[in-house]
């Protein structure tokens, strides 16, 4: 069991209420969390990656304690060595697709240099085949290709986990196919797990050796 997760978390927003009880244990490799909208697929990733601090409960990462509100456990996002892919990528508009994927390797407040190659960047820029975008920015390159480079970002930091949230919704047919294609790839060679948000039952065919239904914040049995 690479993840143990037991949690809850109450929001409001709007008037509206919502509580997170979510019990999750990931074990197999790659595991798909299906379900509508507003099930809490989004908060529970949020969670894990350390972006969302639960009222209570206990997040483990392959038998490491990443949050426990009862031992006062809270590691920051950085210490938790976790690649997370939003739904729209959040690369930086102003930094070029080899910046965008060096920024997790960046010590310090200052941006990536534009002219640095770094060995692991260039290795990832090539796995995806974004060599050649290295100095564009992601204004300048297609959906695709932002997927790519969010995809490297998020790797060449060497995470312990990958989490995607939707990461395909947004792209045509024929790419979403050849996307998950080159991230089965990576995965097999990589050994990293991988928790993905979907609601395409493709995705959960290529990718749910593990599926867990969440709705209303709570897993379904």
């Amino acid at each position: 069991m690479w993840l143990e997760l037991d949690v809850q978390r109450q929001l409001s927003a709007a008037g509206q209420q919502f509580q997170l009880q979510a019990t999750l244990r990931c074990t197999q490799p790659n595991v798909v969390l299906f379900g509508p909208s507003g099930a809490g697929k989004s908060l529970t990733l949020k969670a894990i990656a350390g972006l969302l601090q639960p009222d209570a409960g206990v997040i483990r990462m392959h038998a490491q304690a990443l949050f426990d509100a009862a031992a006062g456990i809270n590691l920051s996002p950085q210490r938790r060595r976790i690649g997370y892919v939003f739904q729209d990528y959040a690369l930086f508009p102003h930094l070029t697709v080899r910046q965008n994927v060096g920024f997790g390797l960046q010590q310090g407040l200052l941006n990536p240099s534009r002219a640095r190659r770094v060995d692991a960047v260039e290795q990832w820029l090539q796995a995806f085949r974004i060599d050649h975008l290295g100095d564009l920015l992601p204004s300048q390159i297609s959906g695709g290709q932002r997927q790519r480079t969010a995809l490297a970002r998020a790797l060449v930091t060497k995470p312990q986990a990958l989490l995607l949230d939707e990461p395909f919704a947004a792209l045509d047919h024929a790419l979403r196919a050849h996307l998950r294609q080159e991230l089965e790839t990576v995965l097999d060679q990589t050994g990293i797990p991988l928790l993905l948000i979907s609601h395409d039952p493709e995705d959960v065919d290529m990718f749910g050796q593990q599926v867990v239904h969440l709705a209303d914040g709570r897993v379904q049995a």
